[in-house]
């Protein structure tokens, strides 16, 4: 009898996952799936505080790939909820889904939520995308507003700046003043380092189809087009004017976990607190991972294929091959940005509405060069089911930082009051309406696109020497995913295994908007 194929995968965040239930559900491959914490979801879990659950960095599920959509409303039926949303449609070339009240499992649904997310700026708020209307131009005033104009008017007119930074990128776009207004001083809290320094790579996976004209157009058809059905592909929007999309009930760890759970059933194995520290190599292959516990124990796994989303630093340096000089020193170089959210439970907050209600936003960007925040969530926006009492107010602030930073290093307490100062000084809300706190922290949440990330090709050629092994997700691939964008990694490579034929490259070419992808 022969032995069951096995694939070790590392990490059990969306690209690990997806990965190990095409698995199960395809073939007779059986997963392992190693997570080194003792959560499911990485990035996408859902942390739990006292009946209440934050969303890390905020996911919105949705994504112009049929197949990613179809995964998950298989798994989490699209469910109307009482928020004026039940004529969404989620249509595709093969099916037409239609919200429902009624699922299978109340509880186990995708919620249709509106997405609204702001600027706040001058102590006051901005649309996003802008919107040129008089109250745009009243917060600005005539003399800024004159400089934008004449700075998008000169970007649109003078010869085109080569893109080497992401500084070009948004200037080319945007123009000086508009970039210097509302894109630099969020994006320098976010990376730490002036966007002059950071690659134009950034944009162009990020926000590459995003631009004042796009914006603007957007706005147009907002404004003016005639209302029809709502249809939640929105293939014709660019990702970062959707305005609605899919939500798990209880936050994106609900679905993660489901999926651990269907793995499991069907013959895999998701193993918690398990990290992956030596991969051994013979000739061009890795024929087996080394994992060892918090408790200090020691296991090997016999591997026919390894997927790995680890970060590529950790990768590389547990490979028990001699690795050159110059490619270790490519990864040690590569540099990631840690995440703190601060989550706050409030009786109310300072700001509201206009008409006094409170702020329907599902996260707020905070460009207020005084302040280090650089986001504000509400979770209760996200799904009310996210907050225990609906009379509270349940926040997320995000914090960008290194580990080395003093910020990382302050005690929970001392990091809730400094936040709490930080948006009382703003004007969200009053520091005593803050019912309680929670503190978490994110390392390794962004690969970051400048230190020796302008090598990071050769990391990729010298990989591709070992043919079982898959590099997917966020950090695996060191690029700024979005999940979709990283599930759509691993279901590739899977789909690649399975018919026999193997191109790497493939994966590499996978990009968060997908249009090529939905054309082949």
């Amino acid at each position: 009898m022969s032995r069951q194929p096995v694939a070790v995968i590392i990490g059990a965040g969306p690209a690990g996952l997806t990965a190990a239930l095409e698995f199960v559900r395809r073939s007779d491959v059986r997963p392992v799936v190693l997570e080194a914490s003792h959560e499911i979801g990485g990035i996408s879990r859902t942390i739990r505080f006292k009946g209440n659950r934050m969303d890390i960095g905020g996911h919105r599920f949705f994504s112009k790939s049929d197949r990613v959509m179809n995964w998950w409303t298989e798994l989490l039926p699209v469910c109307a909820e009482e928020d004026g949303e039940h004529s969404v449609r989620y249509q595709n070339k093969e099916r037409t889904i239609t919200a429902a009240t009624a699922a299978p499992d109340p509880d186990r649904v995708m919620l249709v939520r509106p997405r609204k997310s702001r600027i706040y700026f001058l102590r006051s708020f901005f649309d996003y995308p802008l919107s040129l209307n008089l109250r745009t131009i009243r917060q600005l005033g005539m003399r800024r507003m004159f400089r934008i104009g004449a700075g998008y008017l000169y970007a649109r007119l003078a010869p085109i700046k080569p893109e080497e930074t992401l500084e070009d990128f948004l200037i080319n776009r945007f123009g000086t003043e508009l970039y210097k207004t509302f894109f630099q001083s969020y994006t320098e809290k976010v990376w730490g380092v002036p966007c002059g320094h950071i690659s134009a790579a950034w944009g162009a996976q990020r926000i590459k189809g995003l631009s004042l004209r796009s914006a603007i157009t957007h706005f147009l058809k907002k404004t003016f087009a005639q209302k029809k059905p709502s249809d939640i592909t929105q293939k014709q929007t660019e990702t970062s004017l959707i305005e609605k999309f899919l939500y798990p009930k209880f936050g994106p760890g609900q679905l993660w976990e489901y999926v651990a759970e269907l793995v499991a059933e069907k013959g895999g194995s998701v193993e918690l607190g398990w990290r992956a520290n030596k991969l051994y190599t013979s000739g061009n292959r890795i024929t087996a991972v080394e994992a060892v516990s918090d408790a200090g124990e020691i296991r090997t796994i016999d591997a026919d294929y390894v997927f790995s989303t680890m970060p590529v630093r950790e990768l590389v340096r547990a490979l028990d091959a001699p690795v050159p000089d110059e490619i270790r020193a490519i990864s040690d170089g590569l540099v990631y940005r840690d995440f703190i959210t601060v989550g706050l439970l409030v009786n109310k907050l300072t700001v509201t509405e206009p008409d006094g209600s409170p702020l329907k936003d599902t996260w707020i960007y905070i460009q207020e060069p005084d302040v280090l925040v650089g986001r504000l969530q509400i979770f209760n926006n996200w799904s009310p089911y996210l907050v225990a009492d609906p009379s509270k107010v349940w926040i997320g602030l995000e914090y960008f930082c290194y580990d080395t930073d003093e910020l990382w290093q302050m005690p929970d307490e001392a990091m809730k009051q400094f936040a709490i100062s930080e948006v009382e000084k703003i004007g969200i809300l009053k520091a005593s309406d803050v019912l309680d706190g929670h503190v978490v922290r994110v390392p390794k949440t962004y690969p970051a696109y400048f230190g020796t990330y302008d090598r990071f090709d050769e990391i990729v050629r010298y990989m591709e020497r070992y043919q079982n092994l898959f590099l997917v997700g966020r950090n695996g691939m060191h690029k700024y995913n979005n999940q979709d964008h990283s599930m759509l990694t691993a279901m590739t490579a899977v789909d690649q295994i399975l018919a026999g034929q193997i191109d790497k490259s493939v994966l590499w070419k996978i990009n968060t908007e997908q249009e090529y992808h939905e054309e082949k």
